[in-house]
């Protein structure tokens, strides 16, 4: 999951309406989400195949996990769900002091087509990785095509934070997280921090970006 560290605006954004199709009428849930160590994590998710109303199900949770989190991306083995499946919303601030914008995007077996040459660099987090940032290199323009919640195929040229979210997302399908781009020694410095807060009681780990 990308935590919101940024807010961009994405015009023209393919998004779910959550009040729409649903024909189930249990309310939606807020799920766990697995954290480092997790070897779940690790996991090479498979393939949705079945476009059913379990998807939307499962999609609807996962967009309500996110936004409780709160975070801006949440693939779907992040809940241990291992299938290619991702959610992403950055939530663009409409006006000084008022709530963000909602409007939340469902890739169902997303591809990167055509990255750039051209790399940008983020303060990256994840919610998999509690109250940890680290600045990763990612092509700063991709080509994405993925397939909606009916199964029909979207092509969509991406930059800026956006092509950097779908990127961080889609390394989870492969099982690997934004401190697996880091090297080994801070990589190790990032997961002893966890387990120190762990072990003090699980509290909060401070960080560069906290706000308080």
């Amino acid at each position: 999951m990308m935590v919101p560290w940024r807010r961009h605006c994405v015009p023209d954004a393919l998004s779910v309406d959550l009040s729409k199709d649903r024909p189930y009428l249990r309310p939606m849930a807020i799920l766990p989400i697995l954290e480092v160590p997790d070897p779940r994590l690790k996991t090479i998710s498979k393939p949705v195949e079945s476009f059913d109303d379990d998807l939307k199900t499962l999609v609807n949770d996962m967009i309500e996990t996110m936004y409780a989190a709160p975070g801006i991306g949440l693939a779907a083995i992040q809940v241990g769900v291992p299938k290619r499946l991702l959610v992403i919303d950055l939530q663009e601030e409409e006006a000084e002091g008022e709530e963000p914008l909602r409007n939340p995007r469902v890739f169902v077996n997303p591809e990167i087509l055509d990255p750039s040459n051209e790399h940008s660099l983020y303060n990256e987090g994840c919610l998999s990785v509690p109250d940890q940032y680290a600045e990763v290199e990612r092509p700063a323009q991709i080509r994405a095509r993925w397939q909606d919640l009916d199964g029909k195929v979207h092509e969509e040229v991406m930059t800026g934070l956006m092509a950097t979210c779908l990127q961080h997302e889609m390394d989870h399908l492969e099982g690997i997280l934004f401190i697996d781009h880091l090297s080994r020694l801070k990589r190790q410095m990032v997961l002893k921090k966890i387990e120190k807060a762990r072990k003090m009681g699980g509290g909060h780990v401070h960080g560069p970006d906290c706000r308080h």
